[in-house]
């Protein structure tokens, strides 16, 4: 794995000159760009496309997100992705519409918070939630792309059955072992035991257990955090990993560039 093999996760504005820029001037020549779904209708896939080929950057992957969830322990379970049943119906049509979105933007990845998945499978939420799945699943199949999902709400071993159950082979997962943390749902390493051969790419991402009162662990830069990634991703390149480690960090301002750029140093270190 390379320098290039390492990117950076960008949200979606109102000018993609100024994005693409912000990723060239941090060095990066690879990103994840994350896209409320509701707010597509606002951007040009084409135009998008062209940009990215201007400042010579790939879009590994696009980061599909709905408006009204709620990233914690707490208030997600009711609000996050497919999962929770009043946002179902309407996020299943934006969800197909996003598919042929990110075609237009020749983009062959899409990664998804998909909600809290029930352990139990013969939990009603868990069995109807599984054909509306399979459908967003098999519309990216059609547009010739791989659904990646993202970790960190459910058990990995969860995650694995619900791969299983869908049973098409177009699915991926996008591997935050920080959230995996966060929510603490599992250590990474172990997690890498149970779905490893389906990551397609990493976040590179750190953080702490959340405390007993706490909703959410605390996201901290990268290194400084419970993520072991020396031997994770040295269990990843076992199975196979040849995806890229795309750094997140869920902060703004100038902190966030420079713990960017020593997430860098880390990750060239490592890699």
């Amino acid at each position: 794995m390379n320098k290039s093999k390492i990117g950076v996760i960008v949200g979606a504005g109102e000018n993609f000159d100024q994005i693409f820029q912000r990723v060239k001037m941090l060095n990066f020549s690879l990103c994840q760009i994350g896209f409320l779904a509701e707010n597509m209708g606002l951007y040009n896939p084409g135009t998008i496309r062209q940009k990215a080929d201007e400042y010579g950057i790939e879009i590994f992957s696009v980061f599909l997100l709905f408006k009204g969830q709620i990233f914690n322990l707490k208030d997600g379970p009711a609000t996050m992705g497919f999962v929770a049943p009043d946002f179902r119906a309407q996020r299943l049509k934006l969800a197909l519409e996003f598919s042929d979105f990110v075609r237009e933007m020749g983009t062959s990845r899409i990664v998804c918070h998909v909600g809290f998945i029930p352990d139990d499978e013969l939990d009603p939420l868990y069995i109807s939630f599984i054909p509306v799945m399979r459908k967003v699943i098999e519309k990216c199949r059609e547009n010739g792309q791989i659904f990646c999902f993202e970790t960190g709400q459910e058990l990995p071993s969860t995650l694995k059955r619900t791969i299983v159950d869908i049973g098409l082979d177009n699915i991926g997962i996008n591997l935050d072992p920080a959230n995996l943390i966060l929510y603490g749902k599992a250590n990474p390493i172990d997690a890498v035991e149970i779905f490893g051969q389906y990551v397609k790419s990493i976040h590179g991402k750190d953080g702490l257990w959340p405390d007993r009162d706490e909703y959410l662990g605390k996201e901290v830069p990268v290194g400084e955090g419970m993520v072991n990634f020396p031997l994770m991703i040295r269990r990843l390149k076992k199975m196979g990993f040849q995806g890229p480690v795309i750094i997140e960090r869920e902060i703004s301002g100038e902190r966030q560039i420079q713990d960017i750029k020593k997430a860098v140093e880390f990750f060239s270190a490592l890699l």
